[in-house]
């Protein structure tokens, strides 16, 4: 009988530390996951101030941009408004292709480019000397594709809307009015850059493009 006694104390015993050693364990897993969560709080706040920081960029008076949907403009002012109890800077873009004054608010410049370099005309030029890709879709689908690269502002994109719609030729039957509207339309863009960033008068760009283009004989004709 007494053997019997002192196993009954041991499986008390031993009990008692199992118990004493899960609570230390579960503090510990408390205190862990208190110093974790502000650890994980704080680092997207740091991330957001970043990336805020980087999208700002300051344009000066006088310099070309582009504005996707409008193309080519001069910034000619830099002016303040108040609005409510909230001071607005802002910049005058003067597009002079379609005779149209922007206002553009500073804090939302993702809406503008810088012109492109020369090393990026170059590469539009040797877009514009390949052979053009024609989808075999229908016309409504591809005038859609081609007016969204158009207004995107990417000008890698324009180049190629005009050497796919280029036909050389300036025959009206060659092209319905949509085509060449987009044409045209797509083609004056793409200009209006190349006059920016070369510095040269219009008639030079055009005769630069056409020859990329291969319609030398219908701007020798003009």
């Amino acid at each position: 009988m007494p053997k019997k006694k002192k196993v009954k104390k041991t499986k008390k015993i031993k009990k008692a530390k199992i118990s004493k050693n899960l609570k230390v364990k579960n503090n510990l897993k408390t205190q862990e996951r208190k110093t974790i969560i502000p650890g994980q709080e704080e680092k997207p706040e740091i991330k957001k101030v970043k990336k805020q920081a980087t999208e700002k960029r300051i344009y000066n008076l006088k310099d070309f941009v582009v504005y996707p949907k409008h193309g080519v403009g001069k910034i000619t002012a830099i002016e303040k408004a108040k609005i409510g109890d909230i001071d607005i800077q802002f910049y005058k873009i003067l597009v002079e292709k379609e005779k149209l004054t922007l206002t553009v608010p500073i804090n939302q410049q993702s809406k503008l480019r810088p012109i492109a370099t020369i090393n990026q005309i170059n590469k539009c030029i040797s877009i514009l000397k390949t052979k053009p890709k024609i989808k075999r879709t229908m016309w409504s689908r591809r005038a859609q594709e081609y007016d969204q690269k158009i207004n995107s502002g990417k000008i890698y994109e324009l180049a190629e809307v005009v050497k796919d719609l280029n036909k050389n030729s300036d025959i009206i039957a060659d092209q319905s009015y949509s085509e060449r509207q987009l044409f045209e339309k797509a083609f004056e863009r793409l200009k209006s850059e190349f006059e920016a960033v070369l510095k040269i008068g219009s008639e030079e760009v055009q005769k630069k493009m056409d020859k990329a283009l291969g319609r030398t004989k219908i701007s020798e004709e003009v």
